[in-house]
């Protein structure tokens, strides 16, 4: 398990209440779920709609499952924007 940060931007900020967080985690997955259950209702949802970047690296397509968290590495949560 490792632990780092979780950012929040856009409308995942203000469903989530934080800017940031920590994570505790081995993969995105379990990260997420985490952030679920902290967060229940509209983040959940949200959450569906969103891009991911770990350590600054996109996640794309490849399932959350296989996504491998770093110690002290920093998970972004991209919601889609107006214009961009």
């Amino acid at each position: 398990m490792a632990a780092g940060t979780i950012r929040y931007w856009a409308a995942a900020k203000a469903a989530a209440g934080t800017a940031e967080e920590p994570y505790a985690a081995a993969t995105l997955a379990e990260a997420l779920d985490a952030v679920r259950g902290r967060h229940p209702g509209e983040l959940s949802q949200v959450l569906r709609r969103c891009s991911f970047l770990v350590d600054g690296n996109p996640v794309g397509t490849r399932e959350h499952e296989t996504v491998r968290l770093a110690e002290g590495g920093t998970v972004e949560v991209l919601p889609p924007f107006a214009g961009g």
